[in-house]
């Protein structure tokens, strides 16, 4: 179970690191005007996701993000946008993913077991059973549109399963390690010297990092591939307490001192990003070549009416919570 946990947890991991650019997607299409219903956002192949799936979807997610940095946020900046941009985009951008990994999961033959549809059905009957009238009202959605897309994400994750099933599992100490250390960085070599005559002497070395450290940290924490090459073959060399002699990197020099070169708590935790990273590299291979493949059309005048509304009574934001809570594969 823990397993599955971790797979469908990733899913959303390794759609998060995908462009935001819904019109970005395979061979995508901005239309401005057309002969589309006015219920459609956007269509891959012939399937189209209506206004009412997208809508469900970003009420979500809106009520998400104000939750974690406060409505006074919406229509300030975010990541280089307003976050009402930013969250429009999430949605569309999650959506056509979802979509298009559902397209390729028909094409290996992947598909939901009659069990796996009658929970996705509970689910959705759960979940619009949650909602009050006003939010189904901003969302102008049916129990029938919830269906629909916890039936897209269910597939999608059956098709992510599938495609990192043979990625391999164990990562090792080693490669995982994270290490505490204290850090000086100085971009002079004249400074260097300076610094490497006052640790000779058994200078301290905070003090000598708050004199001459360049880095915006001291107390730096790190795995493999963090810092330069360099710096990284010698500190990983290192027992705790030893301060290492001028290392030559990037611009600059640096001295590191080793706190704690072995951090079993944080090496653990950097044990399952390693393993996802691996996930999400054979998802992407497979991915991003299909995703070339499939046409797709973006009905931009439709989105762009869109507006993110605040209100206190639309504040549904379970619709992942309840899926995870039935669709467990």
């Amino acid at each position: 179970m823990k397993r599955k946990k971790r797979h469908k947890t990733a899913v959303w991991c390794a759609l998060a690191c995908m462009c935001l650019g819904a019109c970005s997607l395979g061979k995508a299409q901005e239309i401005v005007n057309s002969g589309f219903g006015p219920s459609q956002v956007f269509k891959i192949k012939e399937e189209a996701c209506t206004l009412p799936e997208a809508k469900a979807v970003l009420a979500n997610y809106q009520n998400m993000y104000a939750t974690m940095y406060g409505i006074e946020l919406w229509g300030r900046g975010f990541e280089g946008n307003d976050l009402e941009s930013y969250v429009k985009d999430l949605t569309i951008a999650r959506l056509a993913q979802i979509m298009a990994m559902d397209f390729l999961a028909e094409e290996k033959g992947i598909s939901l077991t009659e069990e796996e549809h009658g929970k996705i059905r509970e689910a959705a009957r759960e979940y619009y059973g949650s909602l009050n009238e006003a939010e189904k009202e901003y969302m102008g959605a049916k129990e029938g549109d919830i269906e629909t897309l916890y039936r897209r994400y269910g597939l999608a994750n059956k098709l992510y399963t599938h495609l990192t099933e043979g990625v391999d599992g164990e990562v090792s100490d080693d490669e995982a390690r994270v290490i505490e250390a204290q850090q000086i960085f100085v971009s002079d070599e004249e400074k260097a010297g300076q610094v490497e005559e006052s640790l000779e002497e058994g200078a301290d070395f905070l003090s000598i990092a708050s004199a001459y450290n360049e880095a915006s940290e001291t107390e730096i924490t790190f795995g493999r591939g963090d810092l330069p090459p360099e710096v990284e073959e010698e500190a990983f060399s290192m027992e705790n307490e030893q301060v290492s002699g001028r290392i030559a990197a990037g611009k600059g020099f640096y001295f590191i001192k080793c706190i704690n070169h072995f951090n079993q708590e944080k090496t653990d935790i950097n044990k399952s990003v390693i393993l996802e990273k691996r996930r999400k590299e054979a998802f992407d291979g497979v991915y991003r070549e299909f995703l070339g493949s499939i046409p797709s059309e973006f009905y931009e005048n439709v989105w762009d009416r869109v507006k993110v509304e605040v209100k206190p009574e639309v504040k549904t934001d379970s619709f992942f919570e309840v899926y995870e809570k039935y669709c467990d594969w």
